[in-house]
């Protein structure tokens, strides 16, 4: 545990060594707040609906611009061989860049609760939901983190690793939304895969086991991925 807290303070610090971090952090806050203010006074209710909403779509580009140079920078700069003789296991590093992202992400996430207070203030808001929405926001995520990890440690360009976690993120996103273009058998299957349908569930504050279990298993599958190409790179 005690090297899993040293390479996640290393890495939470270099997010914000960065110029990247603070743009992607303003980048983020616009976006949601901008589609959640116009949407808001244009339907006149008191609800975050829209804001979480938008998020699986959001997240899926923002989090592997996040993730991507968690180790394409390292195997470029070949600070990644220097880790490996220190008294670490490839789990330790995983773990530790891992949850950097996680801390990032709800770093990132921490302005928006202006939103619901503000909203507060002007209506009544059913609190509810938006806590739901935001332990949902949380597992997303986590799980989009893990799938951003995977894909950097792939390959040393960070724009290739970019593209590799957007393009799976996105895929899961709306996978849910393409269903008319497959037969009727593999509906349920295929809507069952998508991270937006799971995370529509939790984000109207209806904790079900089968979402949490969802994204639990994405997120061991990207750190499952991501170990299996680190030992194979070894």
């Amino acid at each position: 545990m005690t090297q899993i807290r040293h390479i996640f303070i290393k890495e939470f610090k270099d997010y914000f060594v960065s110029p990247i971090a603070y743009i992607v952090i303003a980048i983020f806050l616009l976006v949601t707040g901008w589609f959640f203010f116009t949407t808001f006074f244009l339907y006149n209710q008191a609800s975050l609906r829209n804001f979480f909403a938008l998020l699986p779509l959001i997240f899926s580009f923002v989090i592997p611009a996040i993730t991507m140079r968690l180790f394409s920078e390292e195997m470029s700069m070949g600070s990644y061989e220097i880790l490996l003789t220190l008294p670490v296991t490839s789990g330790d590093i995983i773990l530790g860049k891992f949850l950097a992202s996680v801390a990032f992400v709800i770093a990132m996430l921490f302005p928006t609760i202006l939103y619901p207070v503000s909203i507060s203030f002007l209506g009544s808001l059913d609190w509810g939901p938006v806590a739901g929405g935001y332990i949902g926001a949380i597992l997303l995520g986590a799980s989009f983190s893990a799938i951003g990890l995977f894909a950097s440690s792939l390959t040393r360009n960070q724009i290739i690793a970019f593209i590799i976690g957007m393009s799976i993120c996105f895929a899961l996103t709306i996978v849910d939304k393409m269903l008319f273009f497959f037969p009727k058998y593999i509906l349920c299957f295929l809507e069952n895969i998508g991270a937006d349908f799971h995370f529509k569930n939790v984000s109207k504050g209806i904790l079900d086991s089968r979402d949490i279990i969802y994204f639990l298993s994405l997120t061991f599958i990207g750190l499952y991925g991501s170990y299996m190409v680190l030992q194979n790179k070894k």
